[in-house]
């Protein structure tokens, strides 16, 4: 009965440890115990750091903030992109932080994972050279253990020592399986930080890219107004101006359309279908005859506002409301300076719906390019008709399409100057707009 028993219990711990476990070496050897310390040392520096400038930030928004309140004026415009570049410059550095941080986790990460190799290595050990010793004493029966032994008890010793090697065999079997549970879970960890590295990476890159564009937004603004506040003013008027005589032009362009957006073309409205484009949500214009579309008709020609318009401060990242494929990017500014979307970029998604970005500093997406949703595919500004400059202008424009209505056009305005066409976004059936709280 016992050696049944124990060729039975044998048989069940043979089968778990050669249980199949695949370890491959990933990184460099087991740091010690002072380093693996220094190491979190380092990344609690780092999110000690990020916390600090983060606070920072969170100043030069509030001072940006009071700044909107206040009458626009030259030097209050140029304060505003004085203390954006402030901000922007902030933003790189703790994107930087993030970086150096998740190098510094994937290093901990290295470390740990060798650990568990190790751990995996010695338990291996143990298990198959206990597998043998219990392997031997099988060979055994009870009567050849009971005649090597001088006495009984010493007999009743050698059984309670199998007893006691196949607890400890099952305890280490037990540590094999948690082992490998735990490095599975540290290379997966370490496959999530190297993808979250990459996209850091990409949004430090872009992030110089706004820099560069608010400075020489800052640059231009001074040169045009040669520091002068009449002239500035002067240089308001003319803005608004040409914004609405190229408003004015584009709601005739669109009434003159002929055909309409079929109803089985539009995409049945529900909530959830498109997602926010920005991570913080403050709407200050909404779709349609909103009081603001009403009160300026001359602007909009009693077609009201096509989109919804987001308060965001420049540099602020946009994410495609859904997947889908770019299909257009530019900047109208280049053509027709202050009088349209400025830069923006238009993604056609595959629910029937497209939508627009507008008012950019930057387009970090690539015409042709696949997005998923909630995707950076670029960051807010004050580009194209936004009036006045400065903060209390900085906003991102959001429009959502019938995707059979709309497409990228060039046109020749007779408000831009020298009627020179601009390439943007035109509808080329009615009822192409919609709603976009209806999507969200």
């Amino acid at each position: 009965m016992i050696r049944r028993r124990l060729l039975y219990t044998l048989g069940l711990i043979g089968a778990c440890a050669l249980l199949s476990v695949s370890v491959h070496a990933q990184t460099a050897p087991v740091a010690p115990a002072a380093a693996k310390n220094g190491l979190q040392q380092k990344i609690d520096q780092r999110t000690q750091d990020i916390k600090a400038l983060e606070q920072e930030i969170a100043s030069y928004q509030n001072q940006l903030n009071e700044l909107g309140s206040q009458a626009s004026s030259l030097s209050s415009t140029i304060k505003s992109l004085q203390l954006t570049q402030k901000k922007l410059e902030a933003d790189i550095k703790v994107t930087e932080n993030r970086i150096a941080e998740k190098n510094l986790q994937i290093q901990q990460l290295g470390s740990q994972i060798v650990e568990k190799e190790d751990t995996i290595s010695d338990n291996k050990r143990i298990i198959a050279r206990s597998f043998s010793t219990l392997n031997e004493i099988s060979d055994k029966s009870l009567l050849e253990l009971m005649l090597s032994k001088d006495s009984l008890s010493g007999t009743w010793d050698s059984l309670e020592g199998i007893s006691t090697l196949q607890q400890g065999l099952s305890n280490h079997i037990a540590n094999l399986q948690t082992a490998k549970i735990r490095l599975e879970t540290n290379k997966k960890d370490t496959e999530k930080a190297k993808t979250e590295l990459q996209s850091l990476s990409k949004q430090l890159s872009a992030q110089k890219k706004v820099i560069i564009a608010n400075t020489e937004e800052n640059n231009a603004l001074l040169k045009e107004t040669k520091n002068n506040q009449s002239t500035y003013t002067q240089l308001l008027t003319q803005r608004q101006e040409q914004k609405e005589a190229f408003e004015r032009e584009v709601a005739d362009l669109e009434a003159s359309l002929k055909s309409s957006v079929s109803s089985d073309a539009v995409p049945t409205s529900g909530t959830g279908i498109l997602s926010y484009p920005l991570d913080k949500v403050r709407i200050t214009q909404y779709f349609g005859n909103t009081p603001f579309a009403t009160k300026n008709a001359q602007i909009y020609n009693g077609q009201g506002h096509n989109g919804v318009d987001f308060a965001a401060s420049i540099g602020t990242p946009v994410k495609s409301a859904a997947s889908g494929l770019v299909i257009g990017s530019g900047n109208t500014d280049t053509v027709c300076p202050g009088a349209s979307y400025g830069k923006w970029v238009l993604v056609k998604h595959t629910n029937g719906l497209t939508t627009v970005y507008a008012h950019l500093s930057y387009v970090s997406a690539s015409v042709g390019q696949t997005v998923s949703r909630g995707e950076t595919i670029a960051y807010s500004g004050y580009s194209g008709n936004v009036v006045p400059r400065g903060p209390r202008g900085a906003h991102l424009h959001f429009t959502v399409f019938v995707s059979d209505g709309v497409t990228v056009g060039s046109y020749k305005f007779r408000s831009c100057p020298g009627a020179r066409a601009i390439e943007m976004p035109l509808l080329t059936k009615k009822g192409a707009y919609l709603n976009p709280l209806s999507y969200f």
